[in-house]
């Protein structure tokens, strides 16, 4: 496997998965989400997304430049740069209505990675290719890896879901993947990994695993 396929969640996700003898999934996420609002309308999303203490040890080595003992957000400004390029094929694991219709994505902004404890974490904010009108509707964000190669969970607490320059009343509601661990289990006894390594980004299998939020305005 090539060593730059290492410095990419989606180059791992491809890569590894044809070769991995452990079943899905292989990387847990622990995700945070702000929607951007500006004059009433959708802007895009900011994703925080802290990656289990494996993955982070794993794909941070040979990183620290200066041998310094710590890993700087200068010396991952890199990684995080690719991260955010490579994962436009998945659609950034992110999808969005308004007011019913899906929302297309411009390339992403302020990518940036740090580490909280042995946690890496990746931030970086998703635009709208064109700012959207809610109306009378809602909007409608979904966070999952069709692949099920991610696991997405959103992280406990008040802060997992915000809302940033929405107009007064707008509330989210946060709804997670029910029976997620049963159904985790049984993804790693009752399937092989071949039914995995089919899986594209256009595959829905992921989607069972969605974590949702509906923000209503009024």
């Amino acid at each position: 496997m090539p060593t730059a396929a290492l410095r990419s969640l989606l180059a791992v996700a491809a890569c590894c998965a044809a070769t991995a003898a452990q079943a899905h999934p292989h990387v847990w996420v622990s995700a945070r989400a702000q929607v951007a609002y500006a004059d009433g309308k959708v802007t895009g999303v900011r994703h925080i997304w802290a990656f289990d203490p494996e993955y982070s040890a794993y794909v941070t080595q040979g990183l620290d430049a200066n041998k310094d003992g710590k890993l700087s957000p200068d010396e991952l400004a890199s990684l995080a740069t690719t991260n955010t390029e490579n994962l436009a094929e998945f659609g950034y694991f992110t999808k969005l209505k308004v007011a019913g219709k899906e929302q297309a994505f411009a390339e992403p902004r302020e990518a940036a990675m740090r580490m909280e404890g042995n946690a890496l974490t990746l931030s970086f904010l998703l635009p709208l290719k064109s700012p959207a009108a809610p109306g009378r509707g809602v909007a409608a964000l979904e966070i999952y890896d069709p692949t099920y190669f991610v696991s997405f969970g959103f992280a406990e607490g008040q802060d997992a879901v915000t809302l940033t320059g929405a107009p007064q009343g707008c509330t989210a509601s946060v709804t997670r993947p029910k029976n997620d661990q049963t159904k985790v289990a049984d993804a790693k006894t009752g399937m092989s990994e071949a039914f995995f390594e089919a899986l594209t980004a256009a595959s829905n299998y992921g989607e069972q695993f969605a974590n949702r939020v509906i923000v209503a305005c009024p």
